[in-house]
């Protein structure tokens, strides 16, 4: 299939089902720039300009996009041709104000807990079931595994680390749509390396070096049935 002739709304149905790696390269070389644009543009108007801080809020965007295995893409209802390109710069401009207003707000209040997540597994290739858990309970478990990334990540490598370990398993993109992505500037080697390391870092934070805590790996498991 030549993904370059459908049109944005088939793109969208695609990626937001089984979409291999090819159909995620052509919504990235589709809709991109557009995306990066929006970015800089609103952190120009907050007086930003940071390159680092632009890349970072792109890969954010995608996140956002892919979150709840796509749900943004198959809720999109398109009204126009065009309509697909105003609809991902309102959500690459969320995405940025989001983060510059929680930045402005932290100035006048204490830290803000860890940015939340919707979904998790915790063994890299593994599919994770329907969740038995209540959203509470699940909202802990998520926020426990994404406090565990800052430990164990590096700061330099915390964004884009953060963002290959939840695009693979918040929505299931593939190593080689992951590495596919510009702002990430991995191969597909690299990104299994990555989901690899953090899979093996987090078990051992959760369990500790001593041998496995019984509190820890009881929450760890039940985090893969999220």
């Amino acid at each position: 299939m030549n993904y370059a002739d459908l049109s944005s709304p088939e793109l969208f149905s695609l990626c937001s089902g089984a979409g291999d790696a090819a159909c995620w390269q052509e919504f990235i070389r589709r809709f991109n720039p557009l995306i990066a644009r929006t970015v800089l543009r609103v952190a120009m108007r907050y007086g930003i300009s940071n390159k680092a801080l632009v890349d970072d809020l792109v890969q954010e965007t995608y996140l956002r996009i892919c979150a709840n295995e796509c749900a943004l893409l198959r809720r999109f209802s398109p009204r126009q041709p065009e309509s697909a390109f105003a609809f991902l710069k309102v959500v690459a401009a969320n995405v940025a104000q989001d983060h510059f207003k929680s930045r402005l707000a932290d100035k006048r209040a204490p830290e803000s807990t860890a940015d939340s997540v919707e979904e998790t597994s915790a063994t890299v290739g593994w599919e994770p079931p329907k969740s038995s858990l209540n959203d509470p309970e699940r909202a802990v478990l998520i926020d426990q595994i994404d406090r565990k990334l800052k430990e164990v990540v590096p700061e330099r490598e915390f964004q884009r680390d953060r963002t290959v370990f939840w695009l693979y398993y918040r929505s299931g993109l593939t190593a080689s749509a992951i590495a596919s992505l510009p702002t990430v500037g991995l191969t597909t080697k690299g990104v299994e390396s990555v989901l690899f390391r953090l899979t093996r870092l987090i078990r051992e934070s959760i369990s500790g070096p001593g041998g496995p805590d019984a509190q820890g790996a009881k929450g760890f498991h039940q985090a893969e049935s999220l």
